[in-house]
């Protein structure tokens, strides 16, 4: 558990408490006050606190939640009006336990019966609210600029230095905030060369009866994308292709809870906040692909899994090196591990690129549900997809119709694991498969290496 930076102050019948925690659930939280005890709990964060004076519930006491600051606001009534807390300043006396723990002996004679101070409080309490706490230091400037960046726009830093074991399962990389982005992919390529299993993929690779069914799945932007392409005049097209996403009044409820602000990217981070873009769109295909759009408890874990951006906190310098990335991790990572399905979503994101911003921002906002639904996957929104949800909405339409432009035919003697090897032996030779389309972009790339 993590100790939240906290103030106090008061005035002459209120004690306030503002408790800082970033990242953390502002639905899921916990408060106890009574007497001198004071108990917050938001995971990852727990707030224990011995006061200088008395405190009731009355009815009057109040709570407000600043989401852009992460700061919890909560203001209780004193027991007695008027009353002075001294010491409110003194932040580690505060967190000092109102008694001490007592070394227990390792021996015990079991079958007797013993009563506490407190009048007999149950030993298999659920939740310990006596674990250690150490006051909350803030890192120092030094510190700061020596961290690495990541998040939407390299904006973040310093995030993990605390949090690091609550959010382990969510991310691959060790202490990220001090790992440079080249590091970072040397780990993740030799993580991927690591996990790649010839037998998973010869198996899906032979008995591709369920590959096949999620294949012949037809996603919500399908018939979208079929509308949008049927024969129309070009500033028609223009015009109506946008209004074809609708957002449910769930979605429209979403968008008007996130802060509208604005982003000062340079020219290379631009581009960066683009190539992202595509990998977490990429992974998100797939899940919608591979569950048929019928979410499930792995959801969260499919799309973190299939992009690095989300995992690793990759960073990209060309399209076609997310393209051989994101095939890579499809065949080492999820239940269904064949080729098949990387060319699909990578002309499913083709299709969602091509029906604009809208699409896109749809597509953002439920994988900000699945996030928000799955602990501790959450932590990804706040650095990632509700930035990409907002940011989007201002985002010029005009490139964003431009990095569709990609193909994943020529993918596959590129992804650098042994698939290619392993299926030769067994299928012997076959004819190159004829790419589905190609863009004036992948053809002016086509002869670009890593």
């Amino acid at each position: 558990m993590l100790t939240p930076a906290f103030d106090l102050s008061q005035d002459p019948d209120f004690l306030t408490i503002a408790i800082r925690v970033p990242y953390a659930r502002a639905s899921e939280f916990d408060v106890y006050f009574r007497g001198v005890d004071f108990k917050f709990y938001a995971k990852p964060y727990f707030l224990r606190l011995t006061l200088p004076g008395r405190i009731i519930e009355n009815g009057s006491e109040q709570g407000s939640y600043d989401a852009d600051k992460g700061l919890f606001t909560i203001q209780l009534p004193k027991e007695t009006p008027g009353q002075h807390f001294e010491g409110l300043n003194m932040l580690t006396a505060l967190l000092a336990p109102r008694k001490s723990r007592t070394a227990k002996p390792l021996v015990e004679e079991i079958g007797t019966s013993s009563v506490s101070e407190e009048g007999g409080e149950d030993d298999d309490e659920e939740f310990d609210w006596e674990i250690e706490q150490f006051p909350y230091e803030e890192v120092s400037e030094s510190a700061l600029k020596l961290q690495c960046h990541y998040g939407f726009g390299d904006l973040r830093s310093g995030v993990f230095q605390r949090l690091q074991d609550e959010f382990s399962d969510v991310i691959e990389i060790k202490n990220p905030d001090f790992t440079p982005a080249a590091e970072r992919r040397q780990k993740r390529l030799a993580a991927e060369l690591t996990k790649f299993d010839p037998d998973h993929y010869l198996a899906d690779f032979f008995e591709d009866e369920a590959v096949e069914q999620v294949l012949k799945y037809n996603p919500w932007w399908t018939d979208t994308y079929s509308k949008m392409m049927a024969p129309l005049g070009k500033s028609q097209e223009q015009e109506d292709h946008a209004a074809l996403v609708s957002f449910s009044e769930e979605e429209k409820f979403q968008l008007r809870k996130f802060v509208n602000k604005s982003y000062l990217l340079d020219k290379r981070t631009h581009r960066q906040v683009y190539y992202s873009l595509i990998d977490i769109l990429l992974a998100y295909c797939y899940e919608t692909r591979v569950t048929e759009g019928e979410r499930n408890v792995e959801s969260a874990w499919n799309i973190r899994k299939l992009s690095p951006t989300l995992c690793w906190f990759e960073t990209w310098t060309n399209v076609r090196e997310i393209l051989v990335s994101f095939g890579r991790r499809v065949l080492c990572y999820p239940l269904y591990r064949h080729f098949k399905l990387v060319l699909k979503a990578c002309r499913d994101t083709t299709e969602i690129l091509q029906l604009g911003k809208s699409a896109v921002l749809k597509c953002l906002l439920d994988v900000h549900k699945i996030f928000q639904e799955s602990d501790p996957s959450y932590i990804l929104n706040d650095l990632y997809i509700s930035d990409y949800c907002v940011w989007i909405q201002k985002a010029n339409a005009i490139l964003l119709w431009g990095s569709h432009s990609f193909s994943a035919v020529w993918l596959r003697p590129q992804l650098g694991t042994n698939a290619d090897a392993v299926t030769a032996k067994r299928e012997g030779p076959q004819e190159a498969a004829p790419p589905e389309h190609h863009s004036q972009a992948t053809s002016a790339t086509a002869g670009q290496s890593f």
